[in-house]
């Protein structure tokens, strides 16, 4: 092997985790599990991924499967310590005293002792506020190893670092090429305060997968569209969290630490941006 190969190798092995603000690694791939059916459906999901070498999983209390998760986790028989957990609080259990109510609920569904990430799941208008210092009081008593957001912009965001002891570590949201210069701002405001940006539906739930240029692109590298779209997120230095249930697809998902996308083409995919949002839109969220 040549200088220039050895080079490129540790290139792209250490872009597979990312340290946060609070100096915790993080996996830069995680398997989504929004939609996936609690049962045999997640389950299934999460032990292919973790056998295929993924060791990030992203729930939510929303998503009703995190006991799913949590019994995937155990079959694999991997090291709960070498195993990064993210979930979220819904919005209904908003507040002070009900965030650390959901909390524990969400540690008896996975049946661990402690949450890696934990997020508000939305930026919920005269409770944010409260269930910010709720996280931060379970981040200082070690029940979780990192805090953050998902779902805030701009506004939310200030509002929030005005308000907070412990800087957020990560906000996630919806982050591909077809929205990355609607996002633009609160991905800049991020960046500057030294805030993670973590990618869910980096794939656009499957309705851009066949946009021509993309195809295009993806025979010139020889990689599926889906695994080109991940590689743009790891190349923008996001966390990308691909969503699938499907065997094949959770493998090629990952298989995505062998090439690099020249940035030519990087800025090609940026100009894809049509301001495509395919969940529910942040933007106008009060």
């Amino acid at each position: 092997m040549n200088l220039a190969l050895i080079l490129l190798y540790f290139r792209l092995k250490s872009m597979e985790t990312i340290v946060l603000n609070n100096g915790i690694e993080i996996p830069k791939i995680g398997l989504g599990v929004f939609k996936s059916t609690a049962g045999e459906e997640t389950f299934n999901a999460v032990l292919t991924a973790l056998k295929a070498g993924y060791r990030h999983i992203d729930t939510a209390t929303i998503y009703r499967n995190e006991h799913s998760v949590g019994d995937a986790i155990r079959e694999s028989g991997i090291s709960r310590d070498k195993i990064f957990i993210t979930t979220k609080l819904w919005n209904a259990d908003q507040g002070y005293e009900t965030t650390f109510k959901a909390f524990n609920k969400s540690l008896d569904n996975l049946k661990v002792e402690y949450i890696d990430l934990y997020l508000l799941h939305w930026p919920v208008e005269g409770r944010r506020l409260q269930s910010w210092k709720a996280l931060e009081k379970l981040y200082k008593e070690g029940m979780v190893r990192a805090i953050g957001v998902s779902n805030f912009m701009k506004r939310h965001l200030i509002e929030l670092l005005e308000h907070s002891e412990i800087l957020p570590a990560i906000n996630q949201i919806e982050l591909h090429p077809f929205n990355y210069w609607y996002f633009k701002e609160i991905v800049d405001i991020c960046k500057l305060n030294g805030i993670a940006l973590e990618a869910y539906s980096p794939l656009t739930k499957g309705q851009r997968l066949y946009y021509k240029p993309l195809v295009d692109m993806s025979v010139k590298y020889g990689k599926s569209t889906a695994q080109l779209l991940i590689r743009w997120g790891l190349q923008k230095n996001f966390i990308v969290l691909p969503k699938s249930v499907n065997n094949e697809r959770i493998e090629a998902n990952i298989n995505v630490f062998d090439f690099v996308i020249i940035e030519e083409d990087i800025l090609i995919m940026d100009s894809f941006n049509e301001n495509l949002i395919t969940g529910w839109n942040p933007v106008n969220q009060m």
